[in-house]
């Protein structure tokens, strides 16, 4: 199920690209093989801030709610809390995908990158998280940040942000949403695969955002829990040391991609807790066709927010100016806002993507369509070193309310980033 949009709420890929949410029915050669070599084995840059970063999973039953795309389950999440620990290097480092989703990433983007099997070393990827070190203390906790991820995606596939802020003082919370996400991997190995049903798309878009908005505000309340000194997991796994009462509730942000970053609109709309987000490039319609537009849209937010856009949408620069959900949260808002916008940027310029896309290029000699049509023409190691800056930025100002002028104006530090007022 998509929305036939540039950003619709589970646009797949219309390439095949690296680490694809969405796999084609049919393999399709795009890259040559580099011969008998060992495999490619990927990396993350290293977070910036200050702080080692820890992490750890959880895994959630909302025992209140019953699972909207599988009958007869009770709606079950696994999240992933990313936080400022206390240095450990005795701790291994956390591997980018877990074992068995490693596996099946492996087999659906080798098919579809034409090579063959092992050329790429999927499972070796790791994180800059100890798995399981100690948080880090704070008097009062550290502020909380949640993550969604764009439709059909893993939550893994914006853990670069997502260290940086961890390395910056803040626990993140990555959440993936079962039955949308192509696998989801549980306690014990047990995966569950994508379970969306045929139908009118519109109709199925409403469901899906609105079973996202619940899985943030049920985890929301998880993270309460912990906060008091419960262990909120369905399995009762031991937590790192001094995971609970770690968290500063009273402050609490969002961003999230694509249909992540609707989702962060959406939740803060009926969620109070929410005290700001950020929406990467998400559209806020459910369809432009019956311009069916979120509700967040017509009566706006009244905390700060801020729309990061890139490229062209139905021909017109994906900002505030260009796109009509947008202009009308825009004009309906009242809370602190900005629009920033990445002009040869693409969709996934705000994932791993611009990290992964251009290591695999520079092994397998991807055509050069392939990795703009993902991430644009902009220079990817500088859009990462930005974003790095203006998410953090913004979450300083609005949560620890630090004062932040690079978010007042356009930087020469950061030229592919245009201020649209």
């Amino acid at each position: 199920m998509r929305i036939h949009t540039r950003r619709g709420l589970l646009r797949g890929l219309a390439v095949a690209v690296a680490m694809s949410a969405v796999a084609g029915p049919t393999p399709a050669v795009f890259a040559t093989p580099p011969g008998p070599t060992a495999p490619l084995r990927m990396s993350l840059p290293a977070p910036t801030g200050p702080y080692a970063v820890g992490t750890t999973e959880l895994h959630l039953v909302d025992r209140h709610r019953a699972d909207p795309w599988v009958d007869g389950r009770l709606r079950e999440l696994m999240v992933s809390l990313w936080y400022p620990a206390a240095r450990s290097g005795d701790r291994p480092l956390a591997p980018y995908l877990r074992p068995a989703i490693a596996s099946l990433l492996a087999q659906r983007n080798d098919a579809q990158l034409g090579l063959p099997a092992g050329q790429v070393d999927w499972a070796t990827i790791s994180t800059h998280g100890r798995s399981g070190a100690p948080v880090l203390h704070r008097p009062g906790g550290h502020p909380v940040v949640l993550y969604s991820p764009g439709g059909g995606v893993h939550r893994a596939l914006g853990t670069v942000l997502v260290e940086e802020l961890a390395s910056r003082g803040y626990v993140v919370v990555t959440i993936d949403h079962t039955y949308e996400t192509p696998e989801v991997e549980f306690p014990g190995g047990r995966v569950e695969v994508q379970q969306l049903p045929e139908g009118d798309p519109t109709a199925l878009n409403h469901v899906l955002l609105r079973t996202r908005v619940q899985d943030t505000r049920f985890v929301l309340d998880r993270l309460a829990d912990l906060d008091a000194g419960r262990n909120p997991d369905a399995d009762a796994r031991r937590l790192p040391s001094g995971l609970t009462r770690s968290l500063d509730l009273s402050r609490v942000g969002m961003f999230g991609h694509s249909a992540g970053g609707f989702t962060a609109a959406e939740a803060m709309l009926v969620d109070r807790r929410i005290d700001a987000g950020i929406d990467m490039d998400g559209s806020m319609a459910y369809s432009f066709s019956a311009n069916d537009f979120g509700e967040v849209t017509r009566r706006g937010l009244d905390r700060p927010f801020m729309l990061m856009g890139a490229g062209l949408s139905s021909g017109q620069p994906h900002n505030h100016l260009g796109a009509s959900d947008w202009a009308s949260f825009w004009a309906n808002s009242t809370g602190w806002q900005r629009d920033l916008y990445v002009a040869q940027g693409e969709h996934f310029t705000f994932t791993d993507y611009p990290v992964l896309l251009p290591q695999l290029d520079a092994a397998f000699d991807l055509p050069a369509g392939l990795v703009t049509s993902s991430i644009g023409t902009v220079d990817p190691a500088r859009i990462t070193a930005s974003l790095r800056t203006y998410v953090p930025a913004f979450f300083d100002a609005h949560l620890r309310q630090r004062p932040q002028p690079l978010l007042d104006h356009p930087s020469p530090a950061h030229p592919d980033v245009a201020f649209v007022r």
